[in-house]
């Protein structure tokens, strides 16, 4: 893991308490409801955030309850320095989600997070 990317985990690990990188070099945000990706391909900021809308977008916009949405939501916006809520999560899911568009991923983080990128995508 490159300087860069330890200074992102770190940076990280003040807005997700519990986060971690395990044997495995995944970057846990939370062992409770199994948050992670894996670092191996992770070179420079773009790939991280990337990856942060990959991997946490379904959950926050899905598959956690209402509290631990909410909660890991606002540490996610913290981090990016963003507002997002989970409607907008289900969309950035719905177009971004497990990696399915890397491309229009960096054009939206390009665009300093602009909706109007993934509506018209």
């Amino acid at each position: 893991m490159n300087e860069e990317v330890q200074s992102l985990v770190k940076k990280t690990q003040g807005f997700f308490p519990k986060a971690f990188v395990n044997s495995s070099n995944e970057l846990i945000f939370d062992p409770r409801s199994n948050l992670y990706f894996r670092l191996e391909d992770v070179e420079n900021h773009m790939d991280f955030i990337c990856k942060m809308f990959a991997w946490l977008s379904r959950p926050i916009s899905k598959s956690l309850s209402d509290y631990k949405s909410r909660k890991i939501l606002k540490s996610f916006n913290q981090l990016l320095g963003t507002s997002f809520t989970k409607h907008e999560m289900l969309l950035i899911y719905d177009r971004l989600g497990n990696d399915v568009n890397r491309k229009l991923c960096m054009e939206f983080i390009e665009s300093n997070y602009d909706l109007l990128v993934l509506i018209e995508n």
